[in-house]
């Protein structure tokens, strides 16, 4: 992957067809292996729709990694409560292992306002390689929330990292 031909910014409303179409295309794939394909299809189903994405995007909540102006990554994150949370973090399969995820991961912390202390984030627990991605990038695991299916693999497990923790990823 050439670094030149990258660029990660803020979504904007014009790119939320090309957000959910890379939801399509990458989401699905990826997690029916971990969580069964009923699962995966919910998680494209509910979270990669543009009714959910136009939003995201308009409020500037929404950060895309482009190359050759197509979407390659994706970090999305939003607020529980008082904590901000990073619900999104996908890249693409082939670009995968060259630093974009942390790189997206920098883009969010330098979009939050500056009063944002801590950033959390939540995986599925069948999702081992999100673990150990976010173990590596100083996210410690805070909770595991049960699936309510009793599937392990669904359960989801919390961590929280603090803002500006790591210079990983950054240039």
């Amino acid at each position: 992957m050439a670094a030149h031909d990258l660029v990660i910014r803020t979504a904007a409303a014009g790119d939320v067809a090309q957000v959910c179409a890379f939801g399509e295309a990458h989401v699905r794939p990826h997690y029916a292996p971990l969580i069964g394909a009923q699962a995966a299809d919910q998680q494209v189903a509910r979270w990669w729709r543009p009714d959910q994405i136009l939003p995201a995007a308009v409020q500037g909540r929404i950060v895309v990694a482009t190359a050759a102006d197509r979407v390659v990554g994706v970090a999305q994150h939003g607020r529980a409560g008082e904590d901000v949370v990073l619900y999104k973090l996908y890249v693409d399969p082939g670009r995968r292992g060259h630093g974009l995820g942390p790189r997206l991961v920098a883009a969010v912390e330098d979009a939050l306002p500056s009063d944002v202390r801590r950033l959390s984030v939540e995986h599925f627990a069948g999702n081992v390689r999100a673990a150990a991605f976010y173990e590596r990038e100083g996210f410690a695991v805070e909770r595991v929330e049960p699936s309510s299916t009793g599937s392990r693999a669904l359960d989801v497990v919390w961590r929280a990292r603090p803002v500006g923790s790591t210079d990983a990823g950054r240039p």
